[in-house]
Order: C-alpha cells, then structure tokens, then sequence
C-alpha cells in the first residue's frame, strides 16, 4: 500500500505574544498536559501522532513534559467531570480532541490554556472570538471536517452515476450534526438525487442505518463527520461491506480499514499540529494570540480493492485525481 501523504497546515494570521506566567502562578518543574479524550485508551493514533508534535516543539513525554490521559469511552456526558478534574489536577495546558471535549474543557476553566481540534466552526461552536485572533484561552485547528458533506456527496455522485438516493448517517447527539447537513440536500438535489438522512447514536444503531439505507435502495452513504463514528470505523467499514453499500468516508483510515472512499485533511497531520501549537504555548506563547489553523489541502482516498468486491468501476478521472489509491 502506498505511504499516505502527510499534509500540511498553515495559520491564517502570524505572530504571538508571550503568555504572563503571573497568570497561573509559580511554574511546576515540569509542566503537565491534560489530554481530554472522547474515545477509549486503545485509540492510540491521536496520542501517538500528538506526542510526536510536542518532541518536534522540543518536550518528550516523561523527559520534560507530563501527560494526565482522561478518556471518555465515547460517552459525551463523562466530559465536563473530566474536564473539571483536569484543572483541580491546575495542568499547565489541555489538549481537547473533538468539539465535545473542547466544550467541556472551555467550560471549565477561562484561564488554562486549551489546544483544540474541531471538526466545525471554532467561532460557531463558541471556543474563539476570530480565527485570527482568538481572544481568550484557547486556539487550535478547526479542520472543516462537517462542511465538506457536499463535497463528498458530489464525489460519491461521480462514483456511482446515475444515483437516486444518497443517504447521510448523522449522529443526533453531537454537535457536527447539524452543520453536516448544511448544503446537503441542495447539493444532492443538484445532482438528480434525494437525500436520506439515517441516525445513529450506538453500535446497534449503527446497523440499524445500514439495513434501512439497503431497505431503502439508496445507491450509496455517506458517514457524516464525528468523533463517535470515528471511534467505530471498523464497525462501519464492516456494516457497509455487509450492506454492500458503496460509502464514503470523512478520514483516510476508512480507507485503510476497508472503506470505499474517503475525502478529507490528514488527521495525523492535525493531531501533530495540536502537539506543536501545545509546545508553543508551554515555551510561553499565548493562545489568545496563536491563530486558529485550518487545512488548506485534502486527501482522497479510493480503496481499489473494495471497489471491486462492490463491483464498481471506479471512473479514470476519480483515479488521476486521488491522493492515493489503495490497490
């Protein structure tokens, strides 16, 4: 399998000023991360490709820096105790992996630094001021996972010609929800095809959406941007095999776990920036004046071998055009 393609990410405005260290009083001898977790301890790319920022930034896990794992077992609810117990625990720094974990952590304290990764609107979701300038204690990556549905809905369209009905698996309960849904049904509409929306909170429901999606005779889904379906990726991928459902996918792991198709920016690159932007702010860098980095280049992922299980023939345009092509 060909190597994936890190990508890169860029900051919208430059400069920094130096956080007072008055603001939180005498400094520990090593300086504590907090890291908030919507998933289970077993999720270990994101930790694994954080740390690896956070060395690139000069502090080694353990050596010079410590890290205070909470995980939330994909149960949102756990997420303002943690979040809480994080800054009784007065950690220099907490890294928030999703919108729920960034909220929770936004909450709770107004003078910890936070470093965040969404996959909606940092100014939207209420966690900054501007992207440029943030404005209070936290910045990060909003990395537009939830607006590019209709993205991926036209490329899922250019997959399978001529389909009907696409359905859109959503999860109610979280905040990327409603803005993966924006621009969808206008964007199906534009191609000739309705969109059916399926719900799914747990693994059964999971399932459940793909029986409909089949009792439906929708010509292909596509999984809406969230942490939790993140967190399940092999449970999708399998359910869409059994399904036989051609799905389209928010990161390239989809694609490397089986998955059809995935369109999006690079996760191990957004969790690495985290790392980075992290050890900027421990080295004395306010977030208030970090800018909110969003990606500028996506990755499309086409699994070969899955297309022909589905029996599709993937068009040569879609081919020329992925990032990588999974044989």
């Amino acid at each position: 399998m060909p190597p994936i393609k890190r990508r890169e990410f860029i900051t919208i405005v430059g400069g920094s000023l130096a956080w007072p260290l008055a603001a939180y009083g005498q400094k520990k001898p090593m300086p504590v991360v907090g890291y908030l977790h919507f998933a289970e301890p077993n999720y270990v790319p994101t930790a694994a490709d954080f740390l690896q920022g956070l060395n690139e930034a000069g502090f080694v896990a353990g050596q010079n820096v410590a890290v205070e794992y909470r995980w939330a077992e994909g149960r949102y609810d756990r997420l303002s105790a943690m979040a809480a117990d994080l800054v009784g625990l007065k950690v220099d720094l907490i890294a928030a992996f999703g919108p729920p974990p960034a909220k929770a952590a936004k909450t709770a304290t107004s003078a910890i630094p936070i470093v965040f990764e969404v996959g909606n609107d940092a100014v939207e979701a209420g966690l900054v001021d501007s992207l440029a300038r943030p404005g209070g204690n936290a910045t990060g990556l909003s990395i537009l996972f939830v607006q590019l549905t209709p993205k991926r809905l036209e490329l899922l369209c250019e997959l399978i010609p001529g389909a009907r009905t696409i359905a859109l698996l959503v999860n109610p309960n979280s905040p990327t929800a409603e803005p993966s849904l924006r621009g969808a049904p206008e964007a199906a509409q534009a191609k000739g095809a309705q969109l059916l929306v399926l719900k799914a909170v747990n693994e059964k429901e999971i399932d459940a959406a793909f029986d409909t999606a089949v009792a439906s005779k929708a010509d292909g889904l596509i999984v809406a941007a969230d942490p939790f379906f993140d967190t399940r990726r092999v449970q999708l991928v399998a359910a869409a095999a059994r399904a036989k459902v051609p799905t389209v996918y928010f990161e390239h792991e989809f694609s490397n776990a089986g998955g059809l198709m995935s369109y999006g920016p690079s996760l191990a690159s957004v969790y690495r920036r985290m790392g980075i932007y992290a050890g900027k702010i421990l080295r004395g860098e306010r977030p208030a004046e970090l800018p909110v980095e969003q990606p500028t280049t996506f990755q499309m992922v086409i699994n070969l071998k899955t297309a022909r299980e589905l029996g599709i023939t993937v068009p040569p345009k879609l081919l020329f055009t992925a990032d990588v092509v999974i044989e």
